[in-house]
């Protein structure tokens, strides 16, 4: 079974194996959580994204580490940096859904949030016409349906809106973290030599 004659030497390190593949992992396994947690998010964007998108930047950020800066494109830490910022890029957008559903002054893209004031107003209109056999009975409940129809058809809206531009602010701050790493990195490697 033992054969004698291996005991005591090892397998040798596989190519690219240690520092340069330390949290990677990580990087595909928070991108994966990401990803569920947007496919999954169904309607508005609730407050729980928010959440959800700042505890895989807390992991993502204690757990995860570049391997040592170096100028070459097809290098390890490139390929590192690329998909570290990219996931950081998709966490900061699930971060900040809710906030650009529900903040006009943070999603300040002119015309895109217009149309759906308009589309609650319209599916209040059809609460009405389908429940018009309660006015004479229930005043108070026909309202309250106008009025959950409506914020339930401008909710949906504006999530829709907001999900269309999240990629524009996720790539935004995938290359704003990739262009940081990579000065830090290109200032500590300065440092060290």
């Amino acid at each position: 079974m033992n054969d004698p004659s291996t005991q005591g030497t090892r397998n040798p390190a596989l190519p690219g194996a240690g520092r340069d593949s330390v949290g990677q992992p990580g990087v595909i396994g928070l991108a994966l959580a990401a990803v569920l947690a947007a496919a999954l998010a169904q309607g508005s964007w609730q407050w729980f994204a928010t959440y959800i998108g700042v505890t895989l930047l807390a992991v993502l950020f204690a757990f995860q580490r570049l391997p040592a800066w170096t100028s070459d494109i097809r290098s390890a830490y490139m390929r590192s940096l690329v998909a570290y910022s990219m996931v950081v890029g998709l966490c900061v957008a699930i971060t900040i859904a809710p906030m650009l559903q529900r903040w006009a002054w943070l999603f300040p893209m002119p015309g895109t949030r217009s149309r759906c004031p308009e589309l609650g107003a319209y599916e209040a209109m059809r609460a009405r016409a389908a429940l018009t056999n309660l006015a004479g009975h229930d005043g108070v409940a026909l309202a309250y349906a106008q009025k959950a129809q409506s914020h339930d058809a401008v909710a949906v809206c504006l999530s829709a809106v907001t999900t269309e531009w999240l990629p524009a602010y996720a790539a935004g701050a995938a290359m704003l973290v990739g262009a940081c790493a990579w000065f830090r990195g290109r200032a500590r490697a300065g440092k060290r030599d």
